[in-house]
């Protein structure tokens, strides 16, 4: 049987690292998580939280790109902005339920939706 308690924080920790996810540093606290960690829930929030940055990752290179190409434009500027919105909203609102998907239900490994899972 394992700690509630430290897999409650373990797991807290790694998805509440993306909090941090201007700096390369928070994808490294899921990362040492999973390779310190014994318990099977926390190693695979662990996962999870690393495949979250990633597409954290992948959509603000995206959207940073299409702004470097576009932001000259007005019309694109209207719709890229809002979308940078919604996308910032999502980030912050899926680590939000993350976490309290993590305290409501320690024994469960939380799934982000709509993601691309590398690991």
């Amino acid at each position: 049987m394992y700690d509630t308690d430290k897999r409650k924080l373990l797991s807290a920790l790694s998805h509440g690292a993306i909090f941090l996810s201007t700096t390369l540093v928070s994808v490294g606290i899921p990362i040492a998580i999973l390779l310190v960690s014994d318990d099977p829930v926390v190693k695979e929030n662990a996962r999870e939280s690393i495949n979250f940055h990633f597409n954290v990752w992948l959509y603000a290179v995206i959207l940073g790109t299409l702004f470097f190409l576009f932001g000259w434009l007005v019309l694109p500027l209207l719709i890229l902005g809002p979308l940078a919105g919604l996308g910032y909203l999502l980030h912050w609102g899926l680590t939000i339920w993350a976490l309290i998907g993590v305290f409501n239900n320690p024994d469960v490994p939380f799934r982000y939706p709509y993601i691309f899972r590398v690991f």
